[in-house]
């Protein structure tokens, strides 16, 4: 499987760093803001054990078009308040999102966090294979989750 650089989104958050890390390894701050700002998560889906080998789960609901996508992966890098890095699965299926496969299709996820101050930079870069134009969508996707987290953060 080929993790050819995708894209990335970076903001800087008005928040202490160890809030901003906290929101993306807290399975209960994840259920609160992992999700484009237009949709919500489905109801405790969230898991997330960051240590190397720890899984991280996800579900968001999609009423208007009748489904669930469902994210999950694996804790590859876990550098506290610097770097976390896991494989990102996607389905649609409760059933895979249940079993949480290491051997499903994936994509490679980069979180890079700097604190300035009262500020936190984050970055997230995704890698894998996509179809030819699905970047940008994905890109505009993530703005989205980006929007939630500030709102999460505020």
């Amino acid at each position: 499987m080929k993790l050819d650089f995708l894209y990335s989104v970076e903001r800087e958050f008005l928040a202490s760093v160890d809030r901003v890390w906290n929101a993306w390894v807290d399975a209960d701050a994840l259920q609160e803001w992992y999700h484009p700002t237009d949709l919500a998560n489905v109801v405790d889906s969230a898991q997330s054990d960051a240590t190397v080998g720890g899984v991280w789960a996800v579900a968001v609901d999609v009423p208007a078009h009748n489904f669930a996508a469902y994210f999950f992966g694996r804790y590859t890098v876990v550098v506290d308040h610097i770097k976390l890095e896991h494989t990102m699965c996607y389905t649609e299926s409760a059933e895979e999102f249940v079993a949480r496969s290491d051997d499903a299709p994936h994509h490679l996820v980069v979180v890079d966090f700097e604190s300035r101050g009262e500020k936190t930079w984050v970055k997230f870069s995704q890698f894998g294979e996509l179809p030819e134009d699905h970047a940008p969508q994905a890109q505009a996707g993530m703005e989205s989750y980006f929007d939630s987290l500030a709102a999460f953060l505020s």
